[in-house]
């Protein structure tokens, strides 16, 4: 019985994980290959709105390194986080696959580490993801009895800044659902897979700042 009501319990979290993942991925890639210039403001904007919907039921983390400072700030049980892992990387690929089906065909720009200053695109998505992880851990940290009344205008406003500052030069992922889909998508190649590793630090480095410099109210 109690596994049952564990995988009652976790169903409808891993739902709105894969929902929001989803139109995430899915907003990259399609501003990526309409060309907009507001592709930054599109992806913040959509996040915000997706952790309004989900954060009450999952979180609303959308983001694998995000889950991953969950876990290192002791917020979410490995078990659980492994299933937002597989969930939210799924959800990123099959709105990769859905992007060239329904928009149109204009080759976009390709994110190519190799060709740049590597350590300086792995610096960046190190910093930024911290950044991303560090306001998600910070806005909800206050839990029933301290709620913040604006968190995904926080988290959504962190991602549209990172990806007006450097998402030009550096494609601006902070998020390795984004990334593989990004690959998935020729929007970035195989070379940024070395962005994950990069934003798996940042988080853990923010799951520890946030354990060593907790707000007063946790």
């Amino acid at each position: 019985m109690r596994r049952a009501d564990s995988a009652l319990d976790i169903a409808p979290k891993l739902a709105v994980e894969a929902i929001g993942t989803f139109f995430v991925v899915f907003a990259v890639g399609a501003t990526a290959r309409s060309g907009t210039a507001l592709a930054p403001l599109a992806a913040g904007v959509v996040l915000m709105v997706m952790v309004y919907a989900g954060e009450r039921v999952s979180g609303g983390h959308y983001n694998p390194a995000v889950t991953f400072a969950a876990l290192v700030r002791g917020r979410i049980r490995p078990g659980t986080a492994c299933g937002y892992w597989l969930t939210q990387v799924t959800a990123g690929l099959v709105a990769a696959l859905v992007v060239p089906a329904v928009v149109g065909s204009r080759a976009p720009q390709h994110i190519d580490p190799s060709r740049r200053i590597l350590v300086g695109s792995l610096a960046i998505e190190l910093a930024f993801t911290f950044a991303l992880a560090f306001v998600v851990l910070n806005v909800a940290a206050g839990g029933p009895r301290f709620p913040n009344p604006m968190p995904a205008l926080a988290i959504g406003s962190t991602v549209a800044a990172g990806g007006v500052i450097v998402g030009g030069v550096f494609g601006a992922a902070f998020n390795p659902a984004v990334v593989l889909g990004a690959i998935t998508m020729n929007l970035f190649t195989p070379a940024t897979l070395l962005y994950i590793p990069a934003q798996l630090a940042g988080a853990a480095a923010a799951g520890l700042a946030f354990r060593r410099f907790p707000p007063r109210d946790t």
